[in-house]
C-alpha cells in the first residue's frame, strides 16, 4: 500500500482540481492515463489508479483540503460497517478509500434500473448507525447512495461533522414511498432529472407540498 500510495502520488501531482461557485462539480485539469476518472464532486474528484483498482483517490480541491481531515474523522468514528466505504490513508491533497462497485440511484434513474424498497431501509439504518457514533448524517442523495449487489452502500460522507439537518434524504424518502411506482423502470432523462436536481437546491420560499406539485407537472411520459 505505502509504495502503491508513492508511485499515485506522483501521478495525481500532475493533476489540478478546481472548485466552482453556486456548488457546482469541480474543474479537472491535466491527464494521466494511469488514472481514471470515476467521480465529481463539489469539492473533489475521484481517481482509480488502473494498476491498484480495489482503492480510489479522492484528490480535493486547492481551497477545500481542509475538509480532508475532516473526513478522516468521520470514517475513525465509524469504524467497520457495511454501508460505508473504508479509509486507508490521508495525504495533504487526497484520501485513499475503498473502492465500491456498483451504480449511483441517480444512474438507476437514468437507466431504468428498479431501486428495491431494501435500498431505502437500509439507508436509514445507516444512519442510526452513524448517528450511533456521534454522528451527524446529512447530504444524503442520488449520487452518493450505491445499489451493490442489491444492497445500499454510502460514498460520501464530508458532511457527517456539520450541525443541522438538510431534510434531503426525508425529502427523497418521501418521493420514493408516494411517487416511484409512477416511474419504476421507466428511463429518466437526464435533462429532467438535472432540471428536478436544479430547482430542488434553488428553492427557498417554496416549501416542499410545493415542490412535489411542480415536479408532477413536467409530464415526459
Amino acid at each position: 500500500m505505502e509504495k502503491e500510495c508513492s508511485l499515485v502520488d506522483e501521478l495525481l501531482s500532475k493533476i489540478t482540481i478546481s472548485s466552482n461557485p453556486n456548488n457546482q462539480p469541480v474543474s479537472i485539469q491535466g491527464h494521466v492515463s494511469e488514472l481514471k476518472c470515476i467521480g465529481v464532486g463539489t469539492d473533489a474528484a475521484v481517481f482509480q489508479y488502473i494498476h491498484a483498482p480495489a482503492y480510489a483517490y479522492k484528490l480535493f480541491a486547492d481551497d477545500k483540503v481542509d475538509k480532508i481531515q475532516m473526513e478522516v474523522k468521520v470514517y475513525e468514528k465509524l469504524g467497520a460497517s457495511p454501508y460505508f466505504s473504508k479509509c486507508f490513508h490521508a495525504s495533504d491533497r487526497y484520501l485513499v478509500v475503498s473502492f465500491e462497485s456498483g451504480i449511483t440511484l441517480y444512474e438507476c434513474l437514468q437507466q431504468g434500473i428498479h431501486i428495491p424498497s431494501k435500498v431505502i431501509h437500509e439507508v436509514d439504518e445507516a444512519r442510526d448507525y452513524a448517528r450511533s457514533k456521534g454522528l451527524n448524517p446529512r447530504d444524503i442523495h442520488l449520487k452518493n447512495i450505491l445499489l451493490q449487489d442489491g444492497r445500499a452502500k454510502i460514498i460520501d460522507v464530508s458532511e457527517y461533522l456539520v450541525p443541522g439537518d438538510d431534510c434531503r434524504w426525508e425529502h427523497l424518502k418521501r418521493g420514493y414511498e408516494e411517487y416511484y411506482h409512477l416511474i419504476d423502470g421507466r428511463s429518466i432523462p437526464t435533462w429532467l432529472l438535472e432540471t428536478v436536481r436544479k430547482s430542488y437546491n434553488a428553492r427557498q420560499t417554496t416549501g416542499i407540498e410545493d415542490f412535489f406539485k411542480d415536479v408532477m407537472k413536467l409530464k415526459w411520459f
